[in-house]
């Protein structure tokens, strides 16, 4: 079912236009009256919701996922089930998606490239931590906003659809799935890492890594097919970026980052170093089947002949080490010494495997002479020692001394120390010369001092030789001063949206005050924080009730019925105001001022937010008056004096061949000889109908006593 522009749903959401569709849902832009801002709302398909399994996982999903708070997760308000609809209202985002982003560029800068995907990563992560995994993470649920801000979207959808079979309708994740997705195993956070792995190869290749013709032959490209490294399709790729995107897309999942800290960490330091060896690569267990060698493998091996690669393919399925190897060292196939190249072309080259052992024994065989010349060295010196008098031992620190000897020197400690004043240390030290290994983040080490020294303090070391240091880069995150924010001053909602704009993660809680404003800011801790930490906002609920009272829904209902049952709560009707609408009847409630449910103090106004009809319908008025008096003893006779009677006055019409009737006077008990007046100068009836009765009703037996006939004038509104 596709809405309208102009329906509403749960007189609260004016839908305006369709702005999606994906392979579940439709997607559209809709007004939320209640609070007057955009939202987007996720209707969920007619095949999926007539499936009462799927409709209760997607709810119990989109549920958990709504929990989640960050910067880069698309907010979603609620979850609602209407009659046949099921739907999520959730936040509006102006932008693109990161698929129609890529498409419009071909490829993206590798920074850029980077910067998305450390958003998304932050994203996932929080999600992660709330023990809610994705699966299906593609560029389409990525969202580019106008300011920049990349946000992840259909965490609920993407969830309850992961035990659906594979079909038609997952055309567009299936290039993202994961190797255990695909063949139906236990999925976990590092699913969600394989496929922004996937997302990043495009981003920066311009193209997934695996196509075909049916969902089935992609499907099966993630289980067996090695995957092509990106820079055989843009050779700008940078080493780092390009073994981050092929560590998170490992075909098997302990081969990839263990979470999405692990990959955000890597991701940071390739901004640093583009064509850096930083990326850890888990140790590859061999767990193919045994492979039973030939007579002619045998015949090779005893003539010490190489065996050609062609004949020995790798069965791993996946990017070799030795590739790798050839990627770090500049990608260049022929880099090969004359001496190498003069080897292979000649046929000289041995068997591997007899070289490999020739070279086990000969370190086995070096061992034992070492080990034996350090016994005899041990008793030689163990002879002098004995022969010499105890009065010539050398104090403790003896050995050291005569360890440094004219060429050695013991290493200083530069720990602490300004890189300037490590280098004259050292240097003064006996002409050590320092060099910077590494820069790293500390939150305890200023920046530009020395966090770490290879070899350590103490060690004894030739002079004039190297000593590496890593150098503090300072706290990752600068703290803020939050107190210079003002947040005291604003209202709850706006001094969320300033922490988020920093970075900040934000808790909102709730708290009754007496000084503070409904909805202002109490309190915030702490006071000073960092980029991507949580601060919490004590938000105003107003002073503590002394009598609440339940606000009841009043919405859908016609004002005076509206009226009555706020005066059964405890409550008073407070400004009525009129507008405008095609699908909400006239006269009928489309709004009130206090939500449904809430407590409020009693005797507290509630405004009200009633329909005028539409647009033509609010330009006239029917109108029609009365002025009648009716004896009662007409009905009762002789001695009506002592006879009661409860009465009733109401207005009976015809619409659109139905009777609508509406009370114009409220039950009154009067005695039987009294007069009863039937006067009322303005009524107003149904919008077109000319005609209509009024009836006087004997309450307690329903009985119609009398009616008169009136008829409706159109007059212009005021």
């Amino acid at each position: 079912m596709i809405l309208r522009p102009g329906t509403f749903l749960q007189d609260r959401y004016e839908i305006l236009e369709q702005i999606g569709s994906g392979g579940m849902s439709y997607v559209f832009k809709a007004l939320c009256h209640k609070l007057n801002r955009p939202v987007a709302i996720k209707l969920l398909k007619s095949e999926f919701s007539s499936d009462s399994g799927f409709v209760s996982k997607f709810k119990m999903e989109a549920q958990a996922a709504a929990r989640l708070s960050h910067p880069n997760i698309v907010n979603i308000y609620d979850v609602v089930d209407e009659g046949s609809l099921h739907y999520i209202v959730m936040e509006l985002i102006e932008g693109i998606t990161l698929k129609n982003y890529i498409s419009k560029k071909g490829c993206l800068d590798t920074k850029e490239a980077i910067g998305v995907a450390m958003q998304v990563a932050q994203g996932i992560a929080a999600a992660h931590e709330q023990g809610i995994i994705h699966r299906d993470i593609k560029p389409q649920n990525i969202i580019i906003a106008r300011d920049g801000k990349v946000k992840v979207a259909d965490f609920g959808i993407a969830r309850a659809a992961s035990s659906q079979t594979l079909s038609a309708t997952a055309v567009g994740s299936v290039h993202y799935i994961s190797p255990e997705q695909a063949r139906g195993g236990y999925s976990d956070v590092r699913s969600d890492v394989y496929s922004l792995g996937i997302t990043m190869y495009e981003m920066v290749a311009g193209r997934v890594p695996f196509q075909g013709d049916n969902t089935v032959t992609v499907a099966l490209a993630h289980l067996e097919t090695p995957i092509t490294p990106p820079s055989y399709y843009n050779e700008d790729i940078p080493v780092g970026f390009e073994n981050i995107i092929l560590k998170s897309t490992e075909k098997k999942p302990e081969y990839r980052y263990e979470s999405m800290h692990e990959l955000i960490a890597d991701l940071r330091r390739a901004l640093v170093e583009p064509d850096g060896d930083f990326v850890l690569h888990n140790p590859h267990v061999d767990d193919s089947q045994t492979v039973i060698i030939g007579k002619p493998e045998l015949e090779q091996i005893r003539s010490g002949r190489k065996i050609h690669p062609d004949q020995s393919p790798d069965l791993s399925g996946g990017y070799s080490k030795d590739q790798r190897g050839e990627r770090r060292s500049g990608r260049n196939k022929n880099a090969q010494s004359p001496k190498q190249r003069q080897k292979e072309e000649s046929g000289e080259d041995i068997n591997p495997k007899i070289e490999k052992l020739l070279t086990a024994a000969g370190v086995a065989v070096a061992i034992i002479i070492v080990i034996i010349l350090m016994v005899v060295f041990a008793k030689i010196g163990g002879l002098f020692r004995s022969g010499s008098s105890k009065t010539s031992e050398s104090p403790p620190n003896a050995s050291v001394e005569e360890a440094l000897g004219e060429k050695s020197v013991k290493m200083p400690e530069v720990l602490g120390l300004t890189a300037d004043l490590a280098a004259q240390k050292l240097k003064e030290s006996g002409g050590l010369y320092m060099k910077t290994s590494d820069y790293e983040f500390s939150d305890t080490i200023p920046e530009g001092d020395i966090v770490s020294q290879d070899p350590a303090a103490g060690t004894v070391v030739d002079k004039y030789s190297a000593v590496y240091v890593v150098v503090s880069k300072g706290p990752e995150y600068v703290m803020v001063d939050l107190t210079k924010l003002g947040l005291e001053k604003m209202e709850g909602q706006t001094a969320k949206k300033t922490l988020e704009e920093k970075g900040f993660t934000v808790k909102l809680e709730q708290k009754n005050s007496e000084s503070v404003t409904k909805g202002y800011v109490i309190s915030y801790s702490p006071s000073e924080a960092k980029e991507d930490d949580t601060v919490t906002l004590v938000i105003s609920i107003g002073p503590a009730l002394v009598n609440p009272v339940a606000v009841p829904n009043v919405t859908g209902q016609n004002r005076e019925i509206a009226a009555e049952m706020l005066a059964d709560a405890g409550l008073v009707e407070g400004s009525v105001t009129e507008t405008v609408s095609e699908t909400i009847a006239r006269g009928m409630v489309i709004s009130q001022s206090s939500e449904a449910g809430s407590q409020v103090e009693a005797g507290t106004a509630v405004n009200l937010v009633v329909s005028s009809g539409t647009a033509q319908q609010a330009k006239y008025k029917y109108l029609a008056s009365i002025d009648k008096s009716y004896s009662l003893q007409n009905i009762i006779g002789p001695g009506s004096g002592s006879t009661q009677l409860t009465l009733k006055i109401q207005l009976r019409q015809s619409v659109n061949g139905k009777d609508e009737v509406r009370e114009l006077m409220g039950p009154v008990t009067m005695n039987g000889d009294q007069l009863l007046p039937v006067s009322f100068k303005n009524i107003e009836g149904a919008y077109g109908v000319t005609s209509g009765v009024v009836e006087i009703v004997n309450v307690e037996t329903g009985e119609v006593i009398n009616s008169y006939s009136i008829t409706f004038i159109p007059v212009p509104q005021s």
